[in-house]
């Protein structure tokens, strides 16, 4: 009675036990970063200023260490606090990325997934497990805007514009992906075709707006390899995945 209506695919229970992995790691990588920023917040109030980003986060227990002594005891007690949920919270995680691998290797799909530019055994365990058929997308870009990844369309005077991407659908994977292809920009030194496809668009757009860009290429291929049981090959599966 209702042709076009799209049905949720069910996912097996190993799925969902895959995605709660995903989604607990998830929460204690959020815990993480906000112990933190809120220890180095404490730190800056007496002067300390540690660096930002995975440098300043690993530099925060030597600074707590090597000031201290000069501290009150109240001001110890805080810091050293912090520093025991930082240790187990990372513990957590290096647990549940061990389980996240172990998946990823017993999971055909989810191999294949890893093989394409951007995309390691977390994005990868993380797709394999939320799309039991990806037949159920019409096109890689129809996969892609269920990720959100596709720009919103504006219409006035019989004129389309391009605008924002909707953000629309699975947030954890779209940043997953636009995470993964950052650190391609960013690391590859092998200049795959996906890398050198990047490097052109940052010619002319900002950094932030080609990594959008290069993930929603990256979900396109991914779709391709899922919905056709291949691995990634270059040139010939990222063009057939757009096209």
């Amino acid at each position: 009675t209702r042709p076009t209506m799209q049905f949720v695919p069910v996912k097996s229970v190993e799925q969902q036990s895959v995605l709660m992995l995903h989604s607990s790691r998830d929460l204690l990588v959020k815990q993480k970063t906000m112990l933190i920023n809120a220890l180095r917040g404490h730190l800056s109030e007496i002067g300390i200023i540690a660096p930002k980003g995975v440098v300043g986060a690993k530099s925060l227990g030597g600074l707590v260490h090597e000031n201290q002594d000069a501290w009150p005891d109240e001001m110890r007690t805080v810091a050293h606090a912090f520093l025991d949920q930082l240790r187990m919270i990372q513990t957590q995680i290096e647990k549940l990325d061990d389980k996240i691998l172990q998946w990823h290797r017993n999971s055909e799909s989810s191999m294949r997934l890893a093989t394409v530019p951007g995309i390691g055994p977390v994005v990868a365990s993380a797709i394999a497990a939320s799309v039991p058929d990806p037949k159920l997308f019409r096109s890689g870009r129809h996969f892609a805007a269920w990720l959100g990844l596709t720009p919103r369309v504006h219409g006035s005077g019989g004129k389309d514009t391009l605008g924002r991407i909707t953000k629309a659908g699975n947030g954890y994977i779209r940043r997953l992906l636009v995470v993964g292809v950052t650190s391609l920009l960013r690391i590859d030194r092998k200049k795959t075709p996906t890398h050198l496809w990047g490097q052109m668009l940052r010619e002319k757009k900002p950094g932030r707006v080609v990594a959008v860009a290069l993930a929603n290429k990256t979900a396109r291929i991914a779709w391709a390899l899922m919905s056709r049981g291949e691995t990634y090959n270059g040139t010939a599966a990222a063009l057939s995945a757009v096209c």
